[in-house]
């Protein structure tokens, strides 16, 4: 249903604005100072260092995107209007097929952990705040292995 490739770099603004409505559904918690930062994170770091795979429509219009480095998933991130149609768990699949072990950090507050439990993640520990400290507690999950 889904086709998944490499992001293009025309595709920026497209998997910003994917991030940011994903961010607003799932992740009320955030202050709005906070969204800000990570924002620009996603737009000026995230967006131009690569290893980015999309879920894209029939039309080759993308709806949602990983990335991922090594065997660490560091973002996934599904448009809202795709929820629960699968284009998550198709880039979860596919970074499955490149590494047999996967690691990732899931906001401990949104949907996420329940999401990658479904797909058979357990849990390896938690932190209080999130990789720059701000507090946004994680869950580290892990799986394979």
């Amino acid at each position: 249903m889904w086709t998944i490739r490499l992001w293009r770099e025309d595709e920026q603004e497209r998997l910003h604005a994917i991030w940011s409505e994903a961010v607003r559904a799932t992740h009320g918690f955030i202050s709005e100072e906070h969204f800000r930062l990570f924002s620009g994170i996603v737009r000026d770091e995230m967006l131009r260092q690569g290893g980015l795979w999309v879920a894209a429509d029939g039309e080759d219009r993308a709806i949602a995107w990983m990335q991922i480095e090594g065997r660490k998933v560091e973002a996934l991130f599904v448009d809202p209007a795709f929820h629960r149609r699968g284009a998550g768990r198709a880039l979860m699949d596919h970074a499955r097929r490149m590494s047999p072990v996967l690691e990732l950090d899931a906001n401990e507050q949104s949907g996420a952990v329940a999401f990658y439990r479904r797909l058979g993640f357990v849990e390896t520990g938690r932190s209080e705040a999130d990789g720059r400290g701000l507090p946004y507690p994680l869950v580290h999950m892990r799986l394979g292995g």
